[in-house]
């Protein structure tokens, strides 16, 4: 913001000085001395953002976000965070750790940017991702985050009403093409009954061979009973 005036950044965030309170104008006025002293560099950016969006100053928060030249995504964000969550993940960013970035309500723009591009490969999605709320993630992280909220490949698949296995089968050139269902499954060695028909009786070796433990003798010595 080298060169950068009071009034031009009001211009360039659609903000008219003129329609400010006296506190929303002081407000600004230091908000515009820590960008000049502090700069814009995404921990400055993001200590500035998590301040003004939390200090009841009246701004709305499309506002605040083209104030700091991020999306809007990235200032709501901080609604629902703590000082402590946000100095906890500038930590992780400093650190270069991408645990503890994908925060349980993305997976609900993540869930949305998916439907809307199915054709979206991973990549588009850590773009996204930095793009709407600055944050970097592994595709490892990416890969559990999408897996523990039901997101992944394996989890989208839209199963068939009644359990039946559906054939995937390229359309012929006829009008009229069959689909030929499944044989069921039939064990091997087993036969099927026939309604109507009694049911053979198994042979003689499938039965366990009678006891060859011998009886009491009568020489054996009985227990006494009183």
């Amino acid at each position: 913001m080298e060169g950068a005036t009071f009034a031009r950044w009001l211009a360039q965030a659609r903000i008219r000085e003129d329609r400010l309170t006296p506190a929303q104008h002081a407000l600004l006025t230091s908000a515009f001395q820590f960008r000049q002293r502090c700069g814009t560099d995404y921990y400055s950016t993001r200590l500035l953002s998590h301040f003004l969006v939390h200090c009841q100053s009246g701004l709305k928060l499309a506002q605040i976000a083209r104030l700091l030249g991020i999306n809007r995504w990235t200032a709501s964000s901080h609604q629902g965070l703590s000082s402590k969550e946000v100095v906890r993940g500038a930590h992780h960013r400093a650190a270069g750790r991408s645990h503890g970035k994908l925060l349980p309500r993305y997976a609900g723009p993540v869930a949305q940017f998916l439907i809307e591009n199915p054709r979206a490969t991973r990549y588009d999605l850590l773009a996204f991702i930095q793009r709407t709320w600055g944050v970097s993630v592994s595709r490892m992280a990416l890969h559990h985050f999408l897996k523990r909220y039901g997101l992944d490949d394996a989890s989208r698949v839209v199963p068939v009403a009644g359990g039946d296995v559906a054939a995937a089968v390229q359309p012929g050139p006829g009008p009229t093409a069959q689909v030929a269902e499944p044989p069921a499954a039939v064990a091997v060695g087993t036969a099927v009954p026939t309604p109507g028909v009694p049911v053979p009786q198994p042979p003689e070796d499938f039965f366990l061979p009678p006891p060859t433990t011998r009886a009491p003798s009568s020489s054996c010595r009985r227990r006494s009973t009183g």
